[in-house]
Protein backbone atom coordinates (compact mmCIF):
# COMPACT_ATOMS: atom_id res chain seq x y z
CA UNK A 1 0.00 0.00 0.00
CA UNK A 2 1.19 3.92 -0.96
CA UNK A 3 2.51 6.00 1.85
CA UNK A 4 1.02 9.48 2.54
CA UNK A 5 3.44 10.81 0.43
CA UNK A 6 3.50 8.99 -2.52
CA UNK A 7 -0.28 8.88 -2.68
CA UNK A 8 0.42 12.72 -3.32
CA UNK A 9 2.60 12.29 -5.74
CA UNK A 10 5.40 13.22 -4.45
CA UNK A 11 8.97 11.01 -3.33
CA UNK A 12 10.19 11.43 0.58
CA UNK A 13 13.15 13.13 0.70
CA UNK A 14 15.43 12.96 3.88
CA UNK A 15 16.84 16.37 5.06
CA UNK A 16 20.29 15.04 4.80
CA UNK A 17 19.34 14.33 0.99
CA UNK A 18 17.55 17.49 0.19
CA UNK A 19 20.51 19.18 2.65
CA UNK A 20 23.40 17.52 0.28
CA UNK A 21 21.93 18.55 -2.76
CA UNK A 22 21.38 22.06 -1.50
CA UNK A 23 25.62 22.16 -1.12
CA UNK A 24 26.61 20.19 -4.20
CA UNK A 25 24.33 23.40 -6.41
CA UNK A 26 26.33 26.04 -4.18
CA UNK A 27 30.05 23.82 -4.86
CA UNK A 28 28.64 23.45 -8.31
CA UNK A 29 28.07 27.42 -8.71
CA UNK A 30 31.14 28.74 -6.87
CA UNK A 31 32.93 26.39 -9.29
CA UNK A 32 31.46 27.55 -12.24
CA UNK A 33 32.33 31.44 -11.07
CA UNK A 34 35.31 31.09 -9.67
CA UNK A 35 37.01 28.66 -12.55
CA UNK A 36 34.93 30.39 -15.15
CA UNK A 37 37.13 29.07 -18.66
CA UNK A 38 39.87 27.60 -16.69
CA UNK A 39 42.51 29.45 -14.26
CA UNK A 40 45.05 29.43 -17.23
CA UNK A 41 42.69 31.64 -19.69
CA UNK A 42 41.86 33.51 -16.39
CA UNK A 43 45.81 34.65 -16.09
CA UNK A 44 45.75 35.25 -19.69
CA UNK A 45 43.40 38.18 -19.33
CA UNK A 46 45.30 39.27 -15.88
CA UNK A 47 48.86 39.41 -18.00
CA UNK A 48 47.09 41.48 -20.94
CA UNK A 49 46.20 44.55 -18.21
CA UNK A 50 42.45 43.10 -18.75
CA UNK A 51 39.85 41.87 -16.19
CA UNK A 52 38.13 39.21 -16.20
CA UNK A 53 33.75 39.40 -17.60
CA UNK A 54 33.16 39.30 -13.41
CA UNK A 55 35.42 41.86 -12.15
CA UNK A 56 34.48 44.42 -14.96
CA UNK A 57 30.70 43.68 -13.67
CA UNK A 58 32.21 44.04 -9.98
CA UNK A 59 33.81 47.38 -10.71
CA UNK A 60 30.54 48.62 -12.07
CA UNK A 61 27.82 47.69 -9.57
CA UNK A 62 27.58 48.43 -5.60
CA UNK A 63 29.45 45.79 -4.23
CA UNK A 64 27.13 42.76 -3.33
CA UNK A 65 24.32 43.56 -5.24
CA UNK A 66 24.77 41.82 -8.70
CA UNK A 67 22.33 38.28 -8.73
CA UNK A 68 23.82 36.29 -11.51
CA UNK A 69 20.96 34.72 -13.89
CA UNK A 70 21.84 31.29 -15.76
CA UNK A 71 24.85 30.32 -13.95
CA UNK A 72 24.33 26.88 -14.72
CA UNK A 73 24.15 27.69 -18.65
CA UNK A 74 26.10 25.57 -21.34
CA UNK A 75 26.18 24.25 -24.81
CA UNK A 76 23.63 22.56 -26.42
CA UNK A 77 25.76 20.26 -27.77
CA UNK A 78 26.52 17.66 -25.81
CA UNK A 79 30.17 16.99 -26.61
CA UNK A 80 30.75 20.64 -25.32
CA UNK A 81 28.63 20.82 -22.30
CA UNK A 82 31.64 20.30 -19.54
CA UNK A 83 33.67 22.76 -21.36
CA UNK A 84 31.61 25.84 -21.55
CA UNK A 85 30.63 27.14 -17.95
CA UNK A 86 27.82 29.80 -17.83
CA UNK A 87 28.18 29.29 -22.14
CA UNK A 88 30.38 32.24 -22.47
CA UNK A 89 28.16 35.34 -21.27
CA UNK A 90 27.55 36.22 -17.48
CA UNK A 91 24.24 38.25 -16.75
CA UNK A 92 22.29 39.49 -13.84
CA UNK A 93 20.62 42.16 -12.36
CA UNK A 94 22.64 44.51 -9.83
CA UNK A 95 22.52 48.22 -8.55
CA UNK A 96 24.74 51.41 -9.46
CA UNK A 97 24.40 53.84 -6.99
CA UNK A 98 21.59 52.39 -5.20
CA UNK A 99 19.28 52.46 -8.43
CA UNK A 100 18.44 48.97 -10.30
CA UNK A 101 20.65 47.78 -13.50
CA UNK A 102 20.76 44.82 -15.57
CA UNK A 103 24.33 43.71 -16.48
CA UNK A 104 26.00 41.36 -19.15
CA UNK A 105 29.48 40.53 -19.67
CA UNK A 106 31.30 38.68 -22.46
CA UNK A 107 33.25 35.89 -21.09
CA UNK A 108 36.33 35.32 -23.24
CA UNK A 109 37.50 32.45 -21.06
CA UNK A 110 34.72 30.24 -22.68
CA UNK A 111 35.02 29.89 -26.54
CA UNK A 112 36.18 33.72 -26.94
CA UNK A 113 32.66 34.63 -25.62
CA UNK A 114 31.62 33.33 -29.08
CA UNK A 115 27.85 33.91 -29.84
CA UNK A 116 25.63 30.73 -29.56
CA UNK A 117 21.91 29.81 -29.22
CA UNK A 118 22.46 29.17 -25.27
CA UNK A 119 24.13 32.77 -24.70
CA UNK A 120 21.76 34.43 -26.80
CA UNK A 121 19.01 33.16 -24.41
CA UNK A 122 20.83 34.61 -21.64
CA UNK A 123 21.32 38.25 -23.30
CA UNK A 124 17.70 38.05 -24.26
CA UNK A 125 16.34 37.13 -21.08
CA UNK A 126 18.09 39.73 -19.13
CA UNK A 127 17.22 42.48 -21.69
CA UNK A 128 13.70 41.54 -21.71
CA UNK A 129 13.72 42.31 -18.11
CA UNK A 130 15.19 45.02 -18.08
CA UNK A 131 12.82 46.98 -20.82
CA UNK A 132 10.23 45.36 -18.47
CA UNK A 133 11.24 46.52 -15.18
CA UNK A 134 12.46 49.91 -16.36
CA UNK A 135 16.27 49.87 -15.51
CA UNK A 136 19.48 50.79 -17.65
CA UNK A 137 21.65 47.71 -19.48
CA UNK A 138 25.36 47.44 -19.12
CA UNK A 139 26.97 45.33 -21.44
CA UNK A 140 30.48 44.72 -21.67
CA UNK A 141 31.45 43.76 -24.73
CA UNK A 142 34.27 41.05 -25.82
CA UNK A 143 33.57 38.35 -28.41
CA UNK A 144 34.86 36.04 -31.15
CA UNK A 145 31.75 36.54 -33.32
CA UNK A 146 29.63 33.48 -33.61
CA UNK A 147 30.19 29.76 -33.41
CA UNK A 148 31.10 27.50 -35.88
CA UNK A 149 29.86 25.49 -36.69
CA UNK A 150 26.99 25.82 -34.07
CA UNK A 151 25.78 28.15 -36.57
CA UNK A 152 26.24 26.66 -40.07
CA UNK A 153 23.77 24.77 -41.88
CA UNK A 154 20.41 26.22 -42.22
CA UNK A 155 19.35 24.80 -39.05
CA UNK A 156 21.69 26.20 -36.84
CA UNK A 157 21.47 29.77 -38.64
CA UNK A 158 17.84 29.63 -38.32
CA UNK A 159 18.24 28.94 -34.47
CA UNK A 160 20.29 32.19 -34.01
CA UNK A 161 18.87 35.57 -32.07
CA UNK A 162 20.62 37.79 -33.69
CA UNK A 163 20.33 41.49 -31.92
CA UNK A 164 17.78 42.99 -33.92
CA UNK A 165 15.40 43.71 -31.18
CA UNK A 166 17.06 46.52 -29.78
CA UNK A 167 15.93 47.91 -32.61
CA UNK A 168 12.58 47.81 -31.04
CA UNK A 169 14.16 49.14 -27.29
CA UNK A 170 12.63 53.27 -28.75
CA UNK A 171 15.09 54.34 -25.74
CA UNK A 172 12.98 53.63 -23.01
CA UNK A 173 16.16 52.66 -20.75
CA UNK A 174 19.28 53.22 -21.41
CA UNK A 175 21.77 50.72 -23.00
CA UNK A 176 25.66 50.93 -22.45
CA UNK A 177 28.36 49.48 -23.97
CA UNK A 178 31.94 49.00 -22.80
CA UNK A 179 34.44 47.50 -25.00
CA UNK A 180 36.82 45.67 -23.14
CA UNK A 181 38.98 43.21 -25.67
CA UNK A 182 38.48 42.04 -29.15
CA UNK A 183 34.99 43.14 -30.40
CA UNK A 184 33.64 41.14 -33.33
CA UNK A 185 29.61 40.30 -33.91
CA UNK A 186 26.94 40.59 -31.25
CA UNK A 187 28.94 42.77 -29.03
CA UNK A 188 29.70 45.33 -31.86
CA UNK A 189 26.30 45.31 -33.16
CA UNK A 190 24.66 46.13 -29.54
CA UNK A 191 27.84 48.81 -29.73
CA UNK A 192 26.23 50.56 -32.02
CA UNK A 193 22.64 50.36 -30.56
CA UNK A 194 24.09 52.02 -27.30
CA UNK A 195 23.08 55.20 -25.93
CA UNK A 196 26.67 55.32 -24.82
CA UNK A 197 29.57 53.13 -26.20
CA UNK A 198 33.12 53.25 -24.11
CA UNK A 199 36.30 51.74 -25.82
CA UNK A 200 39.58 50.80 -23.90
CA UNK A 201 42.80 52.12 -25.02
CA UNK A 202 44.31 49.01 -26.98
CA UNK A 203 40.81 47.21 -28.29
CA UNK A 204 39.20 46.40 -30.92
CA UNK A 205 35.68 46.97 -32.35
CA UNK A 206 34.61 45.73 -35.77
CA UNK A 207 31.80 44.07 -37.50
CA UNK A 208 34.54 40.99 -38.40
CA UNK A 209 37.96 40.12 -37.74
CA UNK A 210 40.89 40.90 -39.70
CA UNK A 211 41.48 37.30 -41.00
CA UNK A 212 38.12 37.43 -41.99
CA UNK A 213 38.47 40.38 -43.92
CA UNK A 214 41.84 39.18 -45.59
CA UNK A 215 40.42 36.06 -46.35
CA UNK A 216 37.26 37.57 -48.25
CA UNK A 217 38.99 40.56 -49.46
CA UNK A 218 42.67 40.15 -49.52
CA UNK A 219 43.15 42.84 -47.64
CA UNK A 220 45.32 43.04 -44.50
CA UNK A 221 44.90 44.92 -41.75
CA UNK A 222 45.86 45.15 -37.86
CA UNK A 223 43.45 45.60 -34.68
CA UNK A 224 43.89 48.76 -34.46
CA UNK A 225 44.39 49.69 -38.02
CA UNK A 226 41.22 48.02 -38.18
CA UNK A 227 38.68 49.29 -35.39
CA UNK A 228 41.03 50.93 -32.46
CA UNK A 229 40.11 53.45 -30.06
CA UNK A 230 41.43 56.13 -32.18
CA UNK A 231 39.76 55.11 -35.37
CA UNK A 232 36.76 55.28 -33.90
CA UNK A 233 37.09 58.29 -31.63
CA UNK A 234 38.86 60.47 -33.92
CA UNK A 235 36.98 59.15 -37.84
CA UNK A 236 34.10 57.04 -37.24
CA UNK A 237 32.29 58.70 -34.36
CA UNK A 238 31.26 55.07 -33.32
CA UNK A 239 32.30 56.03 -29.55
CA UNK A 240 31.39 58.37 -27.06
CA UNK A 241 34.69 57.72 -24.68
CA UNK A 242 37.78 56.16 -24.23
CA UNK A 243 39.20 54.68 -21.52
CA UNK A 244 42.81 53.60 -20.19
CA UNK A 245 41.27 50.54 -18.32
CA UNK A 246 38.26 48.61 -17.07
CA UNK A 247 38.59 50.37 -13.35
CA UNK A 248 38.29 53.78 -15.51
CA UNK A 249 35.51 51.94 -17.87
CA UNK A 250 33.73 51.74 -15.47
CA UNK A 251 33.69 54.97 -13.57
CA UNK A 252 32.77 56.35 -16.93
CA UNK A 253 29.47 54.32 -17.44
CA UNK A 254 28.48 54.82 -13.77
CA UNK A 255 28.89 58.78 -14.13
CA UNK A 256 26.92 58.54 -17.59
CA UNK A 257 23.98 56.93 -16.13
CA UNK A 258 23.76 59.31 -13.17
CA UNK A 259 22.56 62.17 -15.29
CA UNK A 260 19.71 59.80 -16.66
CA UNK A 261 16.96 58.28 -15.41
CA UNK A 262 16.53 54.83 -14.79
CA UNK A 263 14.06 55.04 -18.01
CA UNK A 264 11.80 57.04 -20.10
CA UNK A 265 8.91 57.16 -18.29
CA UNK A 266 10.86 58.79 -15.30
CA UNK A 267 12.04 62.04 -14.75
CA UNK A 268 15.77 62.93 -14.73
CA UNK A 269 17.04 62.96 -11.06
CA UNK A 270 18.30 66.30 -9.54
CA UNK A 271 21.11 66.05 -7.99
CA UNK A 272 22.15 68.79 -4.62
CA UNK A 273 23.18 71.81 -6.60
CA UNK A 274 26.93 73.10 -6.69
CA UNK A 275 28.08 76.31 -7.27
CA UNK A 276 29.82 77.19 -10.37
CA UNK A 277 33.74 78.02 -10.19
CA UNK A 278 34.12 81.48 -9.26
CA UNK A 279 35.31 83.99 -12.20
CA UNK A 280 33.67 86.47 -14.89
CA UNK A 281 32.94 84.35 -17.89
CA UNK A 282 32.75 87.36 -20.09
CA UNK A 283 35.93 87.70 -19.96
CA UNK A 284 36.76 84.16 -21.54
CA UNK A 285 35.40 85.81 -25.27
CA UNK A 286 37.84 87.83 -26.42
CA UNK A 287 36.77 90.99 -28.09
CA UNK A 288 38.59 90.24 -31.60
CA UNK A 289 35.67 88.60 -33.14
CA UNK A 290 38.15 86.63 -35.31
CA UNK A 291 40.22 85.66 -32.75
CA UNK A 292 39.68 82.02 -31.76
CA UNK A 293 38.58 81.09 -28.51
CA UNK A 294 37.53 77.82 -25.91
CA UNK A 295 34.34 77.47 -25.19
CA UNK A 296 34.77 74.49 -22.66
CA UNK A 297 35.71 76.88 -20.50
CA UNK A 298 32.26 78.76 -20.54
CA UNK A 299 30.79 75.51 -20.15
CA UNK A 300 32.30 74.97 -16.87
CA UNK A 301 31.57 78.34 -15.94
CA UNK A 302 27.79 78.58 -16.30
CA UNK A 303 27.45 74.62 -14.81
CA UNK A 304 27.84 72.95 -11.27
CA UNK A 305 31.64 72.49 -10.51
CA UNK A 306 32.64 69.22 -11.75
CA UNK A 307 29.38 68.22 -13.50
CA UNK A 308 30.28 68.35 -17.22
CA UNK A 309 30.66 64.98 -18.77
CA UNK A 310 31.93 65.47 -22.72
CA UNK A 311 31.43 62.96 -24.84
CA UNK A 312 32.74 62.31 -28.22
CA UNK A 313 35.92 65.38 -27.66
CA UNK A 314 37.74 63.94 -30.56
CA UNK A 315 35.11 63.69 -33.56
CA UNK A 316 33.44 66.89 -35.31
CA UNK A 317 35.36 68.87 -32.72
CA UNK A 318 34.12 72.31 -34.05
CA UNK A 319 31.02 71.80 -31.78
CA UNK A 320 31.27 70.61 -28.19
CA UNK A 321 27.95 68.03 -27.16
CA UNK A 322 28.22 67.20 -22.84
CA UNK A 323 26.06 66.47 -20.08
CA UNK A 324 26.39 68.51 -17.38
CA UNK A 325 24.25 69.94 -14.38
CA UNK A 326 23.21 73.54 -13.69
CA UNK A 327 21.71 73.61 -10.06
CA UNK A 328 21.53 70.41 -9.73
CA UNK A 329 19.43 69.69 -12.86
CA UNK A 330 20.75 67.38 -15.66
CA UNK A 331 21.22 69.07 -18.78
CA UNK A 332 22.74 68.14 -22.51
CA UNK A 333 24.83 70.93 -23.88
CA UNK A 334 25.79 71.86 -27.58
CA UNK A 335 27.80 74.60 -27.74
CA UNK A 336 29.83 75.78 -30.68
CA UNK A 337 33.70 75.22 -30.22
CA UNK A 338 35.61 78.38 -31.78
CA UNK A 339 38.68 76.54 -31.38
CA UNK A 340 38.24 74.45 -33.68
CA UNK A 341 37.70 75.95 -37.29
CA UNK A 342 36.03 78.58 -35.98
CA UNK A 343 33.28 76.92 -34.98
CA UNK A 344 31.64 75.72 -38.17
CA UNK A 345 29.11 72.74 -38.71
CA UNK A 346 30.74 70.72 -41.15
CA UNK A 347 29.15 66.80 -41.24
CA UNK A 348 30.78 64.92 -38.24
CA UNK A 349 30.02 68.09 -36.04
CA UNK A 350 25.86 67.81 -37.12
CA UNK A 351 25.90 63.92 -36.34
CA UNK A 352 27.36 64.37 -33.25
CA UNK A 353 25.07 67.31 -32.02
CA UNK A 354 22.06 65.16 -33.61
CA UNK A 355 23.19 62.02 -31.39
CA UNK A 356 23.28 64.12 -28.47
CA UNK A 357 19.52 65.96 -28.96
CA UNK A 358 17.97 62.45 -29.18
CA UNK A 359 19.36 61.22 -25.91
CA UNK A 360 18.24 63.88 -24.41
CA UNK A 361 14.81 63.75 -25.80
CA UNK A 362 14.36 60.36 -25.31
CA UNK A 363 15.36 60.67 -21.47
CA UNK A 364 13.70 64.26 -20.75
CA UNK A 365 16.94 66.50 -20.13
CA UNK A 366 16.71 69.75 -21.37
CA UNK A 367 18.65 71.36 -23.98
CA UNK A 368 20.94 74.23 -23.60
CA UNK A 369 22.35 75.38 -27.01
CA UNK A 370 25.51 77.86 -27.02
CA UNK A 371 26.49 79.46 -30.44
CA UNK A 372 29.39 80.93 -31.75
CA UNK A 373 29.60 80.05 -35.20
CA UNK A 374 29.81 81.25 -38.81
CA UNK A 375 27.48 78.99 -40.30
CA UNK A 376 27.98 76.03 -42.26
CA UNK A 377 30.88 74.68 -43.49
CA UNK A 378 31.36 75.10 -47.45
CA UNK A 379 33.43 73.17 -50.07
CA UNK A 380 32.78 69.94 -52.60
CA UNK A 381 34.40 67.62 -49.61
CA UNK A 382 31.68 68.32 -47.26
CA UNK A 383 29.20 68.15 -49.94
CA UNK A 384 30.42 65.22 -50.56
CA UNK A 385 30.42 64.20 -47.29
CA UNK A 386 26.52 64.84 -47.88
CA UNK A 387 26.52 67.89 -45.21
CA UNK A 388 23.18 69.32 -46.69
CA UNK A 389 21.20 65.70 -45.49
CA UNK A 390 23.05 65.47 -42.37
CA UNK A 391 22.98 69.54 -41.87
CA UNK A 392 18.78 68.70 -42.27
CA UNK A 393 18.86 65.90 -39.93
CA UNK A 394 20.17 68.23 -37.60
CA UNK A 395 17.47 71.07 -38.21
CA UNK A 396 14.67 68.67 -37.84
CA UNK A 397 16.51 67.34 -34.53
CA UNK A 398 15.66 70.54 -33.25
CA UNK A 399 12.81 70.97 -34.40
CA UNK A 400 11.14 67.70 -32.94
CA UNK A 401 13.15 67.89 -29.53
CA UNK A 402 10.30 67.79 -26.98
CA UNK A 403 12.58 68.83 -24.16
CA UNK A 404 13.17 72.52 -22.98
CA UNK A 405 15.16 74.32 -25.18
CA UNK A 406 17.77 77.22 -23.93
CA UNK A 407 20.12 79.19 -26.36
CA UNK A 408 22.06 81.70 -25.80
CA UNK A 409 23.86 83.51 -28.84
CA UNK A 410 27.69 84.44 -27.00
CA UNK A 411 29.76 86.10 -29.84
CA UNK A 412 28.53 85.17 -33.28
CA UNK A 413 25.11 83.23 -35.13
CA UNK A 414 24.98 83.34 -38.96
CA UNK A 415 23.00 81.59 -41.78
CA UNK A 416 20.99 78.39 -41.05
CA UNK A 417 23.74 77.57 -38.33
CA UNK A 418 21.69 80.02 -36.33
CA UNK A 419 18.29 77.71 -36.39
CA UNK A 420 20.26 74.56 -36.27
CA UNK A 421 21.47 75.43 -32.79
CA UNK A 422 18.30 76.24 -31.56
CA UNK A 423 18.20 79.71 -32.76
CA UNK A 424 14.80 81.49 -34.28
CA UNK A 425 11.37 79.83 -34.74
CA UNK A 426 12.71 76.42 -33.26
CA UNK A 427 10.03 76.90 -30.67
CA UNK A 428 12.40 77.25 -27.81
CA UNK A 429 12.01 78.25 -24.32
CA UNK A 430 14.88 80.63 -24.05
CA UNK A 431 16.32 82.67 -26.60
CA UNK A 432 18.91 85.48 -25.79
CA UNK A 433 22.21 86.91 -26.44
CA UNK A 434 24.64 88.76 -24.77
CA UNK A 435 25.91 92.11 -26.05
CA UNK A 436 28.04 92.47 -28.65
CA UNK A 437 26.52 89.57 -30.11
CA UNK A 438 26.48 89.44 -33.88
CA UNK A 439 23.25 87.74 -35.50
CA UNK A 440 22.46 87.81 -39.77
CA UNK A 441 22.07 85.60 -42.53
CA UNK A 442 25.96 85.83 -42.83
CA UNK A 443 29.50 87.46 -41.39
CA UNK A 444 28.82 91.20 -43.61
CA UNK A 445 32.50 90.93 -44.37
CA UNK A 446 31.77 87.82 -46.38
CA UNK A 447 28.68 88.89 -47.80
CA UNK A 448 30.54 92.51 -49.21
CA UNK A 449 33.39 89.95 -51.05
CA UNK A 450 30.80 87.65 -52.72
CA UNK A 451 30.76 88.33 -56.31
CA UNK A 452 27.49 87.49 -58.42
CA UNK A 453 27.94 86.53 -61.69
CA UNK A 454 27.73 89.96 -64.42
CA UNK A 455 28.80 91.85 -61.41
CA UNK A 456 31.89 94.28 -61.85
CA UNK A 457 34.68 94.82 -59.07
CA UNK A 458 33.56 98.66 -58.40
CA UNK A 459 30.23 97.28 -57.50
CA UNK A 460 31.89 95.13 -54.93
CA UNK A 461 34.51 97.76 -53.71
CA UNK A 462 30.94 99.55 -53.37
CA UNK A 463 29.66 96.96 -51.13
CA UNK A 464 31.95 96.57 -49.25
CA UNK A 465 32.35 100.05 -48.04
CA UNK A 466 28.55 99.12 -47.40
CA UNK A 467 29.59 96.06 -45.33
CA UNK A 468 31.10 98.36 -42.93
CA UNK A 469 27.78 99.84 -42.32
CA UNK A 470 26.04 96.47 -42.33
CA UNK A 471 28.28 95.34 -39.44
CA UNK A 472 26.43 97.68 -37.10
CA UNK A 473 23.24 96.42 -37.50
CA UNK A 474 24.05 92.85 -36.92
CA UNK A 475 24.28 93.67 -32.71
CA UNK A 476 21.68 91.50 -30.88
CA UNK A 477 19.36 94.70 -30.42
CA UNK A 478 17.94 94.99 -34.13
CA UNK A 479 16.53 90.80 -33.21
CA UNK A 480 15.46 92.37 -30.04
CA UNK A 481 13.78 95.24 -31.06
CA UNK A 482 11.19 93.09 -33.72
CA UNK A 483 10.65 90.20 -30.53
CA UNK A 484 12.53 87.47 -32.32
CA UNK A 485 14.75 86.89 -29.47
CA UNK A 486 13.59 87.37 -25.95
CA UNK A 487 16.19 89.16 -24.21
CA UNK A 488 19.75 90.32 -23.98
CA UNK A 489 21.95 89.52 -20.82
CA UNK A 490 24.80 90.59 -19.57
CA UNK A 491 27.15 87.53 -19.53
CA UNK A 492 27.89 87.38 -15.87
CA UNK A 493 23.81 86.19 -15.40
CA UNK A 494 24.19 83.95 -17.76
CA UNK A 495 24.34 80.69 -14.99
CA UNK A 496 21.58 82.21 -13.09
CA UNK A 497 18.95 83.17 -16.07
CA UNK A 498 19.27 79.00 -17.26
CA UNK A 499 19.00 78.10 -13.90
CA UNK A 500 15.63 80.20 -13.27
CA UNK A 501 14.28 78.97 -16.74
CA UNK A 502 15.54 75.72 -16.09
CA UNK A 503 13.16 76.40 -12.38
CA UNK A 504 10.37 77.60 -14.59
CA UNK A 505 9.96 74.38 -17.22
CA UNK A 506 10.30 72.22 -14.34
CA UNK A 507 6.76 73.09 -12.89
CA UNK A 508 5.57 71.45 -16.47
CA UNK A 509 3.79 67.90 -16.47
CA UNK A 510 6.26 65.40 -17.16
CA UNK A 511 5.85 63.66 -21.05
CA UNK A 512 7.30 60.16 -20.92
CA UNK A 513 10.27 60.45 -23.47
CA UNK A 514 8.68 57.29 -25.60
CA UNK A 515 6.06 59.83 -26.91
CA UNK A 516 8.47 62.22 -28.14
CA UNK A 517 9.40 62.02 -31.60
CA UNK A 518 13.37 61.56 -31.54
CA UNK A 519 12.58 58.65 -29.09
CA UNK A 520 12.35 56.31 -32.22
CA UNK A 521 15.23 58.15 -34.37
CA UNK A 522 18.03 54.96 -35.08
CA UNK A 523 21.53 55.68 -32.17
CA UNK A 524 23.67 54.92 -35.69
CA UNK A 525 23.95 57.41 -38.29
Amino acid sequence: MLGPDAQRGECPVSEDAASSAVERMRLRAAEIRQQMGGRERIEAQHRQGRLTAREYIEALVDGGSFRELGTFARSERPEQRERTPGEGKIVGRAAVDGRGVAVVADDVTVKRASTSNVGSRKVRRVYDMAMRDGVPLVHFGETGGARIPDIMGSEGFSMMQPPAYTGKRGRRIPLVTVIVGESFGGSSFLAAASDLTIQIEGTCLAITSPRVFEAATGETLGLQELGGHEVHARTTGQIELTAADGNEAAALARGFLSYLPSNAWTPPPRHEPREAPEGDVGELVPADRRRAWDMRKLVRGVCDRDSVLELMPSFGRSVLTMLARIDGRPVGVVASQPMQQAGVLGPDACDKATRLICLCDAFGLPLVFLQDTPGFMVGSQVEHARLLHKATMLWQAVSLAGVPKLTVVVRKSYGVAHYAMGGIDMEGDLLCAWPGAEISFMDPQTAANVLVPGQEQADLDARSARAREVALEVDPYGAAGVMRIDEIIAPQSTRAVLAATLQDVSQRPFQPGYERALSHWPNSW
